[in-house]
């Protein structure tokens, strides 16, 4: 049916300055009509598409914020509660404790005294014998200031204790 000379008889009818007078005007003619008429579509197929979305965001919108009202004889989610306050005997309260008396947890409780006063200046060889059983040395700072530091500990320190 399509042969190839009637491809090219088309193709010289359309460019042929031989054609009709009117030919070339219908043919542009039906050429920009179809072209309207396919932006026309493009067009309303957009706004149709913008219109829907908008809908359903309106109707969504409406369900979220207004809440359906309720229908006499429902349930309700709650329950009503009355209450009624208590009598004095019924409430716990507090008092504070007079200054000589102790509260403790532990029935055996060692209590310590301190007292003012009685307390004496040793020199260095004094320090050095209460860290007997371990070896320590004393480090000069200054003339009024000393460190004293066990030269080999009994203990590895807390952060190599597995």
């Amino acid at each position: 049916m399509n042969h190839a000379s009637d491809h090219g008889r088309l193709l010289h009818d359309v460019l042929a300055d031989a054609a009709p007078a009117g030919f070339r005007e219908a043919l542009l003619g039906e050429t920009l009509r179809l072209a309207r008429q396919r932006r026309r579509g493009r067009n309303t197929r957009r706004i149709t598409a913008s219109l829907a979305v908008l809908a359903l965001a309106t109707i969504g919108g409406w369900r979220v914020l207004v809440p359906e009202p309720l229908k006499p004889g429902s349930a309700a989610n709650y329950q009503l509660v009355r209450s009624t306050p208590l009598r004095a005997e019924q409430i716990v309260t507090t008092q504070p404790l007079a200054a000589g008396q102790v509260v403790a947890s532990v029935a055996t409780t060692d209590v310590i005294h301190t007292a003012s006063g009685g307390l004496r200046e040793i020199d260095d060889d004094q320090l050095l014998a209460l860290a007997a059983p371990q070896v320590a040395a004393l480090i000069r700072r200054g003339p009024r200031e000393a460190e004293l530091v066990f030269v080999q500990p009994t203990e590895p320190p807390p952060d190599q204790q597995n």
